[in-house]
């Protein structure tokens, strides 16, 4: 039974999240659904109970086989946005990871889960010419800061 804390109500989803940024030779490493257009960071959802530094960590070892260290919260954000019909709020973690191996690699690649999400490293320098949710991202992650920020995004 999936423990992840995401519920609907009356047509709204809520969703809660951590999300990790990798960074390697100026490129970050994102994932898609295959039928989808847009990217988004690795993560998933935090499980009830569970601290979302552990369910980076835990989901980055799962999907990717990465043993990963969280170096720091950048953000924590609220996103308000529709996606397939229905309006999201999500609160999601993103957290700033190292690995103790380089994990670059060029083209896209799948996960140890199969064909359903493709990950690429995307050129930092690329990142306008994408599309990303949530769509702070495109330009937040070309300049990650170095302090902690909380930040609401809505549309």
């Amino acid at each position: 039974m999936a423990r992840d804390v995401r519920f609907k109500v009356d047509g709204q989803r809520f969703n809660y999240r951590a999300a990790g940024i990798l960074i390697e030779n100026d490129h970050v490493l994102l994932h898609k659904q295959v039928n989808d257009s847009y990217w988004a960071l690795p993560g998933g959802g935090i499980e009830l109970g569970e601290a979302s530094e552990d369910t980076i960590m835990r989901e980055m070892k799962e999907e990717l086989g990465y043993a990963v260290e969280v170096e720091r919260t950048v953000w924590m954000a609220e996103t308000f946005f529709e996606h397939r019909g229905d309006d999201m709020h999500e609160v999601a973690f993103y957290y700033l990871l190292n690995t103790k191996e380089p994990t670059f690699r060029e083209g896209p690649f799948q996960g140890l889960e199969g064909e359903r999400l493709i990950y690429q490293w995307i050129p930092l320098e690329d990142m306008e010419k994408i599309e990303v949710r949530p769509p702070f991202l495109r330009k937040a992650l070309t300049n990650v800061p170095c302090e902690t920020s909380h930040l609401v995004v809505k549309g």
